[in-house]
């Protein structure tokens, strides 16, 4: 048995349910918007958040889940659905885990609109059966993903981003939405809202140290057998590089400056960028940091009762940090 399936064994019924119900949230009048969500559910990929609001629920509440857990699943699903979507067209990139983006397919203008219905969908499907709390905590990710985004384009312009910076971009961008799906999954459940805050916190240290393994990925060889080197190309600051900007002498520091700037499209400069990182011990550092956000999560989780659900999510977690793609 794989991982993914290990992880979510205890709530197999649940994943099954919610993928109809899900698909539900998706239907229109309009055979076209049908014709490209009925694409989008054949495609998807892990399902980690939903598997994230289940399993958070299930632990906090010994086993119980409701219709509100169900719509809370479906609702970050939509979103973040419409937030890929949309991505794929600010990116221009004709392709998704393997698959057509839906601009690809579609074409831009169609993309954006299918993606503002996904988002409408959601927001509807809380307001109709008064969700408010599980849709404050949603809109607040959303709000936060966007200003995330933003924060990382503005600062790659300059290239001065320092580690505090860079941990509230990843915050924003990527630990939010992790993060959302946690507390929404304890707050479908119960009313305790320490107990709600302390899951939130738990899926943002696992949002952050993803992140940060996904930032590795840029310089290690066992994903695809040799460093790519995508992040340099983009200019994007990652935590490895800023440990060593921050760290060699300024001429080093004028060098790797310059190399990210004007050389980024020569692949000799990048693999001599990608070299000096690991020379520099920018990797150990992310990989250290990413281990301490991992043992920080896992430690919210140590006064809850051992059960199936709390295993899974400690499988989650190492999962996230252990994974090769």
């Amino acid at each position: 048995m794989n991982i993914t399936s290990q992880i979510k064994q205890p709530i197999f019924n649940e994943m099954e349910l919610f993928e109809k119900k899900f698909h539900e949230s998706m239907t229109s009048k309009v055979a076209l918007l049908n014709r490209i969500t009925y694409y989008i559910v054949n495609r998807k990929g892990k399902q980690m958040r939903p598997m994230f609001v289940f399993l958070t629920a299930k632990m906090v509440s010994s086993g119980i889940v409701n219709e509100r857990t169900y719509r809370g699943s479906s609702v970050i699903e939509l979103i973040h659905t419409a937030t890929l979507v949309h991505d794929d067209v600010v990116d221009d990139s004709n392709r998704r885990r393997g698959f057509f983006s839906i601009n690809a397919l579609w074409k831009n203008k169609i993309a954006v609109l299918v993606g503002d219905y996904l988002l409408s969908k959601g927001l509807l499907l809380s307001i109709d059966n008064g969700d408010f709390d599980l849709l404050r905590i949603i809109s607040v990710a959303v709000r936060e993903m966007s200003e995330g985004e933003l924060l990382q384009i503005e600062k790659a312009r300059r290239l001065d981003i320092t580690e505090d910076i860079y941990y509230e971009i990843i915050r924003k961008k990527t630990a939010t939405l992790i993060a959302a799906c946690c507390a929404l999954g304890a707050k479908s459940v119960i009313e305790d809202e320490v107990q709600v805050e302390n899951m939130r916190k738990f899926g943002e240290l696992i949002g952050m140290a993803f992140q940060i393994k996904d930032d590795l990925f840029d310089y290690s060889e066992e994903a695809i057998g040799k460093p790519t080197g995508i992040d340099i190309k983009e200019q994007k600051m990652t935590l490895p590089l800023i440990h060593v900007l921050n760290t060699c002498t300024p001429q080093e520091k004028k060098w790797l400056i310059n190399s990210i700037k004007n050389h980024n499209k020569d692949k000799k400069r990048v693999k001599e960028v990608i070299a000096f990182v690991k020379d520099h011990n920018g990797l150990a550092y992310a990989e250290n940091k990413m281990v301490e956000f991992q043992q920080e999560a896992l430690s919210l989780l140590e006064h809850y009762p051992d059960s199936e659900f709390k295993n899974s999510l400690i499988l989650m977690v190492n999962y996230v940090i252990e994974r090769k793609k």
